[in-house]
């Protein structure tokens, strides 16, 4: 029996290896049958058909039916795509119940501290990094202002002020109620209204026509800084760069607060 490589690739949504998933393919198709006939229809060394068959009865793809010789029934795929699921279920629930025990034991705040204790050794030139993706460049601004403790400053342009509220709204929020004070400047257009009027009590946003900077302070010491113009990137595309430095951080910073103060507050967006 041959099977086609891409249907054995989908097999692996049942967690099947290339060898499970063809000695269980040609069980299906034969109902019942001994090791070696599936060894010789699916192609798989005898030497390994055994220990393939008692992997796929473990999962419960399979049964062994008593007698001699040795042979396997097939399990209804129906039955066993709930097994499977049940399964998922089940790991997953025990995974959350481990990661949630972890969070208050010992063994995080040893990590933490251990942590710590090497990021006061690593020079600040080390602590850098850079990202592609935009998808990953908000994973990482999002830890950034979870880790905010007094500021957050955001320059961006008209189209991610716009994302930036969508994605972090509720993270900004949180930060506002923890006493972290929120400035945001963009040139916004009369399709960001909608989004200015959600940052009401939140943030502080200013509009600075002809704005083009993209970049986001932290506390002072963190800096995220977009290299290319969104407006003409992929989104696949989109590269930043993150550094962990006071000295930096806070010059940029220092600028941001000389623009700041010539630029009137927005109490609604125009246009």
């Amino acid at each position: 029996m041959i099977v086609q490589k891409d249907f054995l690739n989908k097999l692996k949504a049942f967690g099947l290896n290339t060898y499970e998933s063809k000695l269980w393919t040609a069980l299906l198709s034969r109902g019942v049958s001994t090791a070696g006939e599936l060894s010789d229809i699916a192609n798989v060394p005898r030497s390994r058909s055994y220990d393939v068959l008692e992997s796929l009865e473990k999962k419960g793809f399979i049964i062994m039916k008593i007698g001699k010789p040795i042979k396997y029934i097939a399990v209804p795929p129906s039955e066993v795509l709930e097994r499977v699921k049940k399964k998922i279920v089940e790991d997953s629930a025990t995974s959350t119940r481990l990661l949630d025990d972890l969070k208050g034991s010992e063994v995080l705040s040893e990590l933490t501290l251990l942590h710590n204790q090497g990021v006061d050794l690593v020079e600040p030139s080390d602590i850098t990094g850079s990202f592609r993706g935009r998808s990953n460049l908000y994973e990482h601004l999002d830890t950034m202002i979870k880790s905010a403790e007094t500021s957050i400053m955001i320059v961006t342009s008209d189209q991610g002020f716009m994302r930036k509220v969508e994605t972090f709204k509720v993270q900004l929020e949180k930060a506002k109620k923890r006493g972290v004070s929120i400035r945001i400047a963009a040139p916004l257009s009369k399709g960001a209204a909608n989004h200015f009027d959600r940052l009401k009590g939140i943030a502080e946003v200013r509009d600075v026509k002809g704005l083009k900077a993209r970049f986001c302070v932290v506390d002072g010491k963190e800096l995220l800084f977009m290299l290319l113009d969104d407006a003409n990137v992929h989104p696949s595309y989109d590269v930043g760069v993150w550094v962990n430095t006071e000295l930096f951080a806070s010059a940029i910073e220092s600028m941001f607060d000389v623009m700041w103060k010539t630029v009137q507050p927005v109490k609604t967006v125009k246009g």
